[in-house]
């Protein structure tokens, strides 16, 4: 599988393309990134990490991410956007990441959620 051999397991390249909580903030306070909820409209609407953005993985699109600084991938618990990442990353994008503990981690590390669309 080329998939494979530019990135070794698919499960390696989710662990090496992870980003930890500190430097999601520091990203996320210098404006360095775009996050990307991929979990459906109804969930995004009631939670998300302020200044996301809304890509469910239900129709998700590599070629849709926006461009210009890192792509920070998040969704509840790790497991969408780890396949998103997956996705992402076998279409070519560079420079993009996920949010493995997702908002429920977030959350529970004392971030704030803002909700709407």
């Amino acid at each position: 599988m080329i998939f494979e051999g530019l990135f070794g397991r698919p499960d390696q390249a989710n662990r090496a393309a992870e980003i930890g909580h500190d430097e999601l903030v520091a990203l996320q306070r210098k404006e360095q990134c775009h996050i990307v909820d991929v979990r459906e409209a109804h969930e995004f609407a009631g939670g998300h990490i302020p200044g996301a953005i809304n890509l469910p993985l239900s129709r998700f699109d590599p070629n849709q991410l926006p461009a210009g600084k890192r792509v920070v991938l998040v969704c509840q618990a790790g497991g969408r956007s780890a396949t998103a990442l997956r996705r992402a990353l076998k279409a070519g994008v560079a420079d993009i990441a996920h949010y493995a503990p997702g908002t429920g981690g977030w959350r529970a590390r004392g971030g704030p959620l803002e909700s709407g669309r």
